[in-house]
Formats: structure tokens, sequence, C-alpha cells
């Protein structure tokens, strides 16, 4: 028999975090090297124990998207995959394009998510049959098109502290929190910077923001 696969665990819920790690183990196929409760520890135990895979929700403190981001930067031979409860076409797409090899959904019995992580582990990528899909429509819509040449320039500064706190992978209440903004305030610079950029969705917008940069 092979020797196991190392995976870290990073999931704000300690029961969830300690069933799915029991689970895992006790296959006999996966070693947990680290369990964490927030993106932070999850990039710093990827960073400390070098896993196979890193399975990562969300929805965790300090933005689960963020820290896939920065996995998959860092060390990209780590097969990061996302499990959460979020069924948002935005979501998924966000956590594919910042690395994520899988997308599981909360719920996923134990074998089902056994299975996901060795076709991982085999080179393959992963998104649920219900969701996968709406995000290959979504994929196949032509992209919008640019409504100026610097649509850039048309935001506000405090549009463009918005829109580079959301493309960093920040939520709208954690932009919030940062900018001492009520969320609803949040929202609201969005859907202006979102028709600005005439992008679809916040997704886009970090997309835009991270190809094109503003001129000298």
């Amino acid at each position: 028999m092979s020797a196991p696969y190392r995976i870290v665990i990073a999931d704000d819920h300690p029961l969830f975090r300690a069933g799915v790690a029991l689970s895992l183990q006790e296959t006999g196929r996966f070693e947990v090297v680290a369990a964490v409760a927030d993106a932070a520890s999850a990039v710093a135990g990827v960073a400390e124990t070098a896993p196979d895979l890193a399975l990562l929700d969300l929805s965790m403190p300090g933005s689960g998207l963020e820290a896939v981001r920065r996995i998959n930067e860092a060390m990209p031979e780590v097969r990061v995959v996302v499990l959460t409860a979020s069924e948002n076409d935005e979501d998924v797409m966000a956590a594919l394009s910042a690395g994520a090899k899988g997308y599981v959904l909360k719920g996923v019995g134990s074998d089902s998510l056994v299975d996901v992580l060795d076709a991982v582990m085999r080179g393959e990528s992963y998104v649920p049959p219900s969701l996968a899909a709406r995000i290959l429509t979504a994929m196949r819509q032509p992209a919008p098109t640019p409504v100026s040449a610097d649509p850039l320039a048309r935001l506000t500064e405090r549009e463009d502290e918005i829109l580079a706190l959301v493309a960093s992978g920040l939520s709208n209440k954690e932009v919030g929190l940062k900018l001492d903004l009520q969320e609803k305030t949040v929202k609201h610079h969005m859907t202006s910077i979102l028709g600005k950029l005439n992008v679809r969705n916040r997704t886009e917008a970090a997309l835009f923001l991270r190809d094109r940069k503003r001129p000298e």
C-alpha cells in the first residue's frame, strides 16, 4: 500500500473539522498533518508541513478564497480543494480562478469526498454535477465589451479602495470593517463599480483590475 496522502484541513467549525479529519484518517489513505480554523493558519500550516492536499472552507475567518490563492501561488504543487456550503456560481468561479482543483459541497458523504480527493491527486478537477452545467454556461458567455479605453479611470477614490480590497479576496462585510463602512454601503459602491467597468460580478471586476493597469 502506498504512503497516505498528507493533508491540511481548514474550517472554523471545530466539530465539523474534527469529523472530516477523523473520517479521512480512518480510511488509512490520508494523514492529517494540520487542522486549523482560519485562513492565515491554513496558509501557515501548508507552508510548515508541505502536504499533498489542502482542504479549505471558503467562509472561515480571514478569507478562504485568499488562502486558496496564496497557497496556489506559493506552493502550486499542493492540490487545493474547497469544501464549502456555498452553491453560489460566483464563489465556484472565484475558487477555481484562484487555483482550487476541486469544489465540494458540505453534506457530501465521506466515501464521495475520498473519491474526489483521489481524483484530484490523479490530476483531475472536480465540480459537483449540480453546479457544473451552470458554470460551463457562464464560462461560455462572451466577455463584456469595455465601455471605454480606460474604465478604471472612471472609478472614484473610494471605489478604487473597495475594488482593490475585493480583488484581494475580501467579502463586502470584511471590506466594510476595514474601511469603517456599512456593508450595504459597500454593496452600493460595488454596484457602481460593476456598471462602470461593464462586468457582471465581483469576480470579473477583480480579474479586470488584475489584468489592467492605469496609464501613468
